[in-house]
């Protein structure tokens, strides 16, 4: 449920999704059928024993039940917040038929939540060195698992801080930023060493970091080069990627300026165009720092939609205006270079298209005119060639992104990749599963 009123809770950053009492997760705990061959563990990318930590809380056993998570997920706190369990281990769950299945995420976020002091598991090293490239989900899940295996671990980030888009990309609003602190300093207790502002393909090189003794190396760099509409007028002022926008709100901390020294100018009106997380997260950024007008501008229509029916919800209470079946043509400026306006063209859908979704086709004669202040682009991400660019015999696909085989080994030997950077833009629990098997196929390779 949400901590406040949607007319007040766009004046501020606080999270918007409240937590169980523990009252309230042992009774949903209560629901689970607990079934002989339990599906909603073939929803989970990472293979948490759901039904084993759902059935300590309904005990009351709220400790038993964060470690079970932690043998399969180094990152439950997170997981409860942002992962997508409606179209996961949710959608399997035999209760689901007939009504509301039982609520996994919000069970996980609990233990989480409550967990006291860190359980570290007893670790016996192996003094063999493993270079984990990114900070993000996936490099934070294979670098514990491996580290939990004995290795020594250095993650190389080049940010100033971790996390990677759990930080950069997810507002304070539905992920606060203390709760990523927490889940990386629980990875630094597992014994693994963190250097930030090391951009591996500019300050060093994969073939260096062979050099320095690391006998595996896995490039977890996600997915950080924006797309943009490719319409004219994209060089205005005004005009931000979603990831440009999102990076000064979240982890330049633009919505506490002047605090902290990141400035940020937002329009009384303000477009995004796109229909995703990003989309949403952009939106409810840009009514939060003071923006009197925000419109999700989409080319196709409710169903077709790719982001998360809850966060779809919490725009809509907070006053997010919706303009579906609409796709941009130009952005207008005026003599200063400044945004005035966006042109667009209404849509209606065709047969569906390689997606599976519905193709949307414009409509002769619709155009028509949006005034707008500020356009945001928040139509995904693609590969960051900067390290893919440097490093010689790294196979790539016609996308940009790396090509593996079913371990996850690129066409370089010891060199492991997963997460965004292979499959494009995709959830932080699918990124996590990446690591997750990558550290086994690097444990098998140098074992």
């Amino acid at each position: 449920m949400p901590t406040q009123e949607p007319k007040e809770r766009i004046k501020n950053f606080n999270e918007v999704a409240l937590g169980y009492l523990p009252v309230q997760a042992i009774e949903e705990a209560k629901r689970c059928l607990k079934c002989k061959k339990p599906k909603c563990i073939d929803g989970c990318p990472v293979g948490v024993d759901i039904p084993g930590f759902i059935d300590v809380i309904a005990n009351g056993d709220f400790q038993s039940a964060i470690a079970k998570i932690k043998e399969k997920n180094n990152l439950p706190a997170i997981c409860g917040r942002v992962c997508p369990q409606e179209t996961q281990c949710e959608s399997l769950c035999v209760l689901g038929k007939k009504q509301e299945p039982v609520a996994i995420g919000r069970l996980e976020r609990f233990a989480a939540d409550g967990e006291k002091g860190f359980a570290i598991p007893e670790i016996s090293p192996n003094r063999k060195k493993v270079a984990v490239i990114g900070s993000g989900p996936a490099g934070l899940t294979c670098a514990a698992d491996l580290a939990k295996w004995g290795y020594e671990v250095t993650i190389f980030e080049s940010l100033h801080d971790t996390g990677g888009v759990l930080r950069y990309g997810i507002p304070e609003f539905r992920l606060p930023k203390a709760i990523v602190d927490k889940e990386v300093d629980y990875i630094k207790k597992l014994g693994v060493h963190i250097e930030v502002n090391v951009v591996v393909g500019l300050t060093n090189t994969i073939d260096e970091l062979k050099t320095d003794g690391f006998k595996a190396i896995f490039i977890g760099t996600g997915a950080g080069l924006p797309y943009f509409l490719g319409i004219p007028g994209e060089n205005l002022n005004g005009v931000y990627s979603a990831n440009e926008f999102l990076t000064r709100t979240n982890l330049m901390k633009a919505y506490r300026f002047p605090e902290y020294d990141t400035p940020i100018k937002v329009g009384r009106k303000v477009a995004v165009v796109g229909a995703g997380n990003v989309a949403m997260d952009a939106a409810r950024c840009a009514l939060r720092l003071g923006a009197e007008e925000v419109f999700i501008v989409y080319r196709r229509s409710f169903e077709e939609m790719p982001a998360r029916a809850e966060e779809v919800h919490h725009a809509q209470e907070e006053g997010i205006i919706f303009k579906l079946l609409t796709a941009p043509t130009k952005i207008l400026g005026n003599a200063q270079g400044w945004v005035v306006a966006m042109e667009c063209i209404q849509m209606e859908l065709g047969t569906p298209d390689e997606s599976g979704r519905r193709k949307p086709i414009p409509i002769p004669n619709s155009e028509f005119t949006m005034e707008v202040e500020t356009v945001i682009s928040a139509l995904g991400q693609g590969p960051n060639p900067l390290l893919l660019q440097a490093t010689k015999g790294l196979e790539l696909n016609k996308r940009g992104n790396i090509v593996v085989d079913e371990n996850l080994k690129t066409s370089l030997d010891g060199v492991y990749a997963g997460g965004d950077i292979v499959t494009g833009a995709a959830t932080v629990i699918s990124a996590m599963g990446a690591g997750k098997k990558a550290a086994e196929a690097i444990h098998q390779y140098l074992s």
